[in-house]
């Protein structure tokens, strides 16, 4: 299933994406190392134990980018022209190796471009952690703001899909 065109998205509506992924030490060690971050609280194990954590963090840029690709399938999947900007980003918890991520997307914001051809979304993004049942913890949280297509004018059929449905 594709993405939403820009007609598609409701401002104050929360999209729950379906995809979890959990993280493991590789993804984290690849990030770090594609990244060329070797931060030693993300890699070196003696090192984070003397830390206030314990333990090795995963690294917060790939926490960050993990949420944005969870939510794609539901949001810009083959309907995006470009990311605009990333804003207001927020750790507020810390991410373990073996923590499942579930990420959702509140629109706070649409607007058509000024020729009317395209419309800029700005959505809230959420990551937490997966621990079973209602305990989750907010990991990460960020305003990502797209530049979105519009439905093809084939397409609109006047706010109905081509099914008749009510769009």
């Amino acid at each position: 299933m594709p993405g939403r065109y820009y007609e598609e998205f409701t401002v104050g509506e929360t999209i729950e994406h379906a995809t979890r992924r959990t993280i493991t030490e590789a993804d984290n060690q690849r990030f770090c190392d594609m990244t060329m971050n070797q931060q030693p609280l993300h890699l070196d194990a003696d090192f984070a134990a003397e830390t206030q954590f314990g333990e090795r963090l995963v690294n917060g840029l790939y926490t960050m980018s993990l949420a944005v690709g969870i939510s794609i399938p539901e949001t810009t999947d083959g309907t995006i022209v470009a990311n605009l900007s990333y804003d207001d980003v927020e750790h507020p918890n810390p991410v373990f190796h073996g923590d499942t991520i579930r990420a959702q997307s509140t629109v706070t914001d649409k607007r058509e471009t000024s020729d009317g051809e395209r419309g800029v979304v700005t959505m809230r993004v959420e990551a937490f952690t997966v621990a079973g049942g209602d305990d989750e913890d907010l990991v990460c949280e960020f305003e990502r703001t797209v530049l979105s297509e519009k439905r093809p004018p084939d397409d609109r059929n006047d706010g109905a899909d081509p099914g008749g449905a009510e769009a």
